[in-house]
């Protein structure tokens, strides 16, 4: 996920932008670039590897003087942060320069092509191979349809922003990416939400799907991928500063909750294919990871074991060696949404020591972990601020889904994820109404759903500071049923498979002793059995931990809300662990 903006008006365009990117920041923050078009139509262009203060310390991005330019900051997802990785990208001759939030799935193939006809490229990037289609498409299009036709080669998501040398105008498209039309008095703005644009204007246009749109300092037309033109409806958004920092909510925790449906899109798209090979290659298989990326290594375990035939070993990474005996016949899966975990880094190094082969799943381009794997599969899940995970969880997941189902497209689970938290919303926010008071609550799973009971009672306690664990159905009469007395909250997660029958004997068992059972379910059967039941239709049995976990963590959300407590910074805990 990264941060863009673009402007055209009266007003000093680095000016208008540099003060966009401060408050686009949260998006990205590996690398920052500016361009600007001067008063001779000319581009130029400042960027560098960093963050944005001690960029624009260093190359002065308000030297540049014109009335039109663009903006972004980046979070690596093709290409460490680097230069030449850094955006805006330009084309052979740098008359066409863009800005990109998002993925190009097909960018090889593009790019194989582009340089059969000459174009030499400057980055790693995906986003670069944009400029260059453009300058291809000019040689027999005016500038409009040349973008258009560009625009209709992609396959993944884009919100790109793009100027064209002499033309006082922006050219727009999106596709699963965030982009948002501003609508100033004599000067127009885009970016990638509200907020670095309230300063200028309150009245926006929200792009759709599949959309180009030309912005002008007079105003925005809009259009399909076809061409033909479309009527847009305004909005009028009067949130406050630090509302829109936010994107208008209380907390970057339910920010992050609802960019699931975006950032999914994004983690479906990771490049598994040299992963898969190693998978393929070896049969001896351990995860080293520690908290919410433990879970997601449980959720590979099951998923290998059952799908792929392949015997996986789980094991927490600051226990990994006391306890583990890698050789040159293991590979190592280390899952690390920062790649920064200090316990799972000194397990990899205790694994590279004794020969074995490093797989990292991350987040963080250029991060430590990167640079001690073999190989590594990126997340694509863009920043996240709240302390307790949530997108990355559901990103990590996706990664592992791939792996496991390495020929399926799960490209359409982030659109269901959408439905689940518009139908589970207000029922999560009741059943918290019920947990704030509670000593302890208890999550219980089998099967696939086992990973996210652990998930979900970690999410639980670590912001609503209400004791939570989880066990597996059939533990419970070896030692947790004495702890189930009279109207203590047990929540259960319940799918119609394998496991059904025994899930409904084990609800049992805790409702004899008194336990009041909120069931997660993909079957309306189970309200005759427990006292209540989130009710979630899964169009697909295999990916119920991605249904599942949603309300999870809007029960948890909404129940520290409901005590009191900053849900994005828990007491005593950090977002990377950097010590041991």
């Amino acid at each position: 996920m990264c941060g863009i903006i673009g402007y055209v008006g009266d007003k000093k365009a680095s000016e208008v932008i540099l003060e966009g990117l401060k408050a686009l920041e949260y998006r990205g923050y590996d690398s920052v670039g500016i361009a600007v078009m001067d008063r001779e139509g000319r581009i130029r262009v400042k960027k560098d590897r960093g963050m944005l203060e001690e960029v624009s310390k260093k190359v002065d991005f308000l030297e540049m003087d014109g009335f039109l330019g663009i903006g972004h900051t980046r979070w690596a997802t093709h290409g460490p942060p680097s230069f030449e990785n850094a955006h805006p990208h330009g084309d052979c001759e740098g008359k066409v320069v863009l800005v990109h939030n998002g993925v190009i799935e097909n960018y090889l193939e593009l790019r194989e092509e582009l340089e059969g006809k000459g174009h030499r490229f400057s980055s790693q990037t995906d986003s670069e191979i944009v400029a260059h289609l453009i300058e291809e498409y000019r040689k027999d299009s005016e500038e409009f349809e040349a973008f258009r036709k560009a625009i209709n080669r992609l396959k993944g998501s884009y919100a790109i922003v793009c100027m064209v040398e002499g033309k006082e105008k922006l050219f727009l498209a999106r596709k699963n990416s965030p982009l948002i039309v501003g609508f100033g008095n004599g000067e127009m703005l885009c970016a990638s939400d509200f907020t670095p644009m309230l300063k200028h204007t309150k009245t926006f246009a929200i792009m759709d799907e599949e959309e180009v749109c030309v912005v002008d300092k007079a105003g925005a037309r809009f259009f399909d991928l076809r061409g033909n033109e479309r009527k847009k409806e305004k909005v009028e958004v009067k949130w406050s500063p630090e509302e829109a920092e936010k994107g208008g909510y209380p907390h970057y925790m339910l920010k992050e909750i609802e960019e699931q449906r975006y950032s999914l899109k994004e983690s479906f798209m990771a490049d598994v294919r040299k992963a898969s090979g190693l998978v393929e290659k070896y049969e001896k298989i351990d995860v080293i990871a520690a908290g919410t990326s433990y879970h997601a290594g449980l959720m590979l375990k099951y998923l290998f074991q059952k799908e792929l035939k392949k015997r996986v070993d789980v094991v927490i990474a600051s226990e990994y060696r006391y306890v583990a005996v890698p050789d040159k016949k293991t590979l190592v899966i280390a899952i690390s949404q920062s790649g920064e975990t200090a316990d799972t880094l000194q397990a990899i190094k205790f694994a590279k020591k004794h020969g074995a082969k490093i797989l990292a799943i991350t987040n963080v381009v250029g991060s430590s972990i990167t640079r001690v794997a073999d190989e590594t599969v990126y997340m694509n899940a863009g920043p996240e601020i709240g302390v307790a995970a949530t997108k990355t969880f559901t990103s990590q997941l996706a990664v592992v889904y791939k792996l496991a189902f390495p020929e399926k497209d799960f490209s359409y689970v982030a659109d269901e994820i959408a439905r689940v938290m518009e139908e589970t919303g207000e029922k999560a926010k009741e059943t918290a109404q019920k947990l704030k008071f509670a000593k302890s609550v208890f999550f219980i799973g089998r099967g696939i759903c086992m990973p996210i009971a652990y998930e979900g009672a970690l999410k639980f306690k670590e912001i609503s500071y209400i004791h939570g664990e989880a066990y597996a159905g059939g533990e419970l009469k070896h030692g947790p049923l004495s702890l189930i007395e009279k109207d203590v909250p047990v929540i259960a997660l319940v799918q119609r498979d394998e496991t059904y029958e025994k899930m409904i004997g084990s609800i049992k068992e805790v409702k004899a002793r008194g336990a009041h059972v909120i069931a997660i379910t993909d079957s309306k059967e189970i309200e005759k059995v427990a006292d209540e039941a989130i009710v979630i239709e899964c169009k697909e049995k295999t990916l119920s931990p991605f249904y599942f976990i949603i309300p999870l963590q809007l029960i948890a959300y909404y129940t520290s809300v409901e005590r009191g407590i900053n849900p994005d910074k828990p007491r005593n805990l950090a977002k990377s662990v950097t010590v041991e």
